[in-house]
């Protein structure tokens, strides 16, 4: 979902294939043996959407998602791929992890949603009235913990982080990133992501093999 944000912004057309986990293609995994989505593969193989994030906006960057992007939002990008990630794992898949009480690994996930409502205190967004890379990257896994219990989320008092989440899913940028793709195969035809405005270029495009 991030990578898709990210590519979206800088408006860089990527060929986009759908890739179902049950059934990888063996083109898929040929050119990515590690088996995971999303991928992007460029001038190099890029395996982690961060990394794919960065990857775009390096290409365009016209919406300034980079603005406000120092040391503190890496950091908290860091925190958000790294402890609030697994407390999240450890409670969205709690059935994986049964020496793990789940109603501890939510507390260790709301207590980064606790840290991001702090600062949201007052602004729209993570570091003011601009949209940022670190909104783009921490959201979608925001959204994954909000829905492992909805009813709990909206109990909860953290209400500029249930505000911030409300303004990301109710935007056109969000339901642009949700559309839902046939599962790619050999010689099927091209998709590109983002859809084109214009007629695009012959030029080989950059692949993004991605799935929800």
């Amino acid at each position: 979902m991030r990578a898709r944000l990210a590519i979206a912004s800088a408006g860089t057309a990527v060929e986009l294939r759908e890739i179902l986990l049950r059934d990888k293609a063996p083109e898929f995994l040929a050119a990515s043996p590690k088996g995971t989505v999303p991928v992007l593969l460029a001038d190099t193989i890029i395996e982690e959407s961060i990394d794919i994030m960065h990857w775009a906006i390096a290409q365009a960057d016209p919406e300034g998602l980079m603005h406000h992007i120092g040391d503190a939002a890496i950091a908290l990008i860091a925190e958000c791929d790294g402890p609030f990630k697994t407390a999240l794992d450890q409670t969205k898949y709690a059935v994986r992890y049964p020496d793990i009480d789940a109603s501890e690994s939510r507390a260790a996930a709301a207590h980064f949603i606790i840290k991001l409502n702090a600062q949201l205190n007052g602004q729209r967004w993570l570091y003011g009235d601009c949209l940022t890379l670190a909104d783009l990257a921490i959201l979608p896994f925001v959204r994954q913990f909000a829905h492992t219990d909805l009813e709990w989320w909206d109990a909860q008092s953290f209400c500029h982080a249930q505000i911030w989440l409300k303004t990301f899913t109710a935007s056109n940028r969000f339901k642009s990133i949700m559309t839902k793709y046939t599962p790619w195969k050999y010689g099927d035809g091209v998709i590109l992501f983002p859809k084109p405005q214009r007629t695009a270029s012959d030029a080989p495009q950059p692949d993004l093999s991605q799935n929800d």
